[in-house]
């Protein structure tokens, strides 16, 4: 596997979901020139071929645009298609078997809840980079369970990698994430709304300038 593109610093990471009428690769794109630094391929079908296709075309636009493509739960595909990387959860492979599988430049992300331990855990194994939620109510996943953002503070001072916070994020509620340590927010249905998706898009990146600004003496 051949990795590509580095994971950035911090800003938008953008998760994939169907929106009505508008081609997955389109809206991708759309996410992309509003401001998303990273894409996750999140696709629960059992349609293999379809997946393919879909991870195959959308690799093609994060390439252009020097974005990581994340594939959900799926470390096959991530190596058969050269993706960037792959995210895992309750039920997926370890994340040491996934960064033997996709070598030492993989981006390797690993959902810990509301489990700091899990965060040491994955970190000790391989993992890149590690994300914290639900925060907020999330209509993807409404019996997910909740973290609160004194969770978020803790890993901030205990983790030196990356921090993703997911779960119900708006740009209303988000600054106060970042404010408290995520390095990422991680949007599904945020950026799937009624505002054009590179509007929705710009709305969370400016969370991340406005942070900077305010903190920049």
């Amino acid at each position: 596997m051949t990795v590509t593109t580095a994971m950035p610093a911090r800003g938008l990471y953008a998760i994939t979901t169907a929106r009505s009428g508008v081609p997955l690769v389109d809206h991708v794109a759309d996410v992309i020139d509003g401001g998303a630094r990273v894409v996750q391929y999140r696709d629960k079908s059992r349609d293999a071929a379809h997946r393919r296709r879909e991870a195959s075309a959308l690799l093609s636009v994060c390439r252009k645009a020097g974005v990581p493509l994340i594939i959900n739960d799926d470390v096959e595909l991530a190596a058969t298609m050269g993706a960037d990387g792959v995210h895992l959860g309750r039920g997926d492979p370890d994340p040491a078997a996934a960064r033997k599988h996709l070598g030492n430049h993989a981006i390797i992300g690993v959902s810990c809840y509301n489990q700091l331990a899990r965060a040491h855990q994955a970190l000790a194994v391989g993992a890149s980079y590690v994300a914290f939620g639900s925060f907020f109510a999330s209509p993807t996943k409404p019996q997910a369970v909740r973290a609160d953002i004194e969770l978020l503070k803790q890993a901030r001072r205990e983790l030196a990698c990356p921090i993703v916070a997911i779960g119900g994020i708006t740009p209303a509620n988000g600054g106060a994430l970042i404010a408290a340590g995520a390095d990422f927010l991680a949007v599904i249905g945020g950026l799937a709304g009624d505002l054009p998706p590179a509007q929705a898009a710009g709305q969370y990146a400016a969370l991340f300038t406005q942070h900077q600004e305010e903190h920049t003496p």
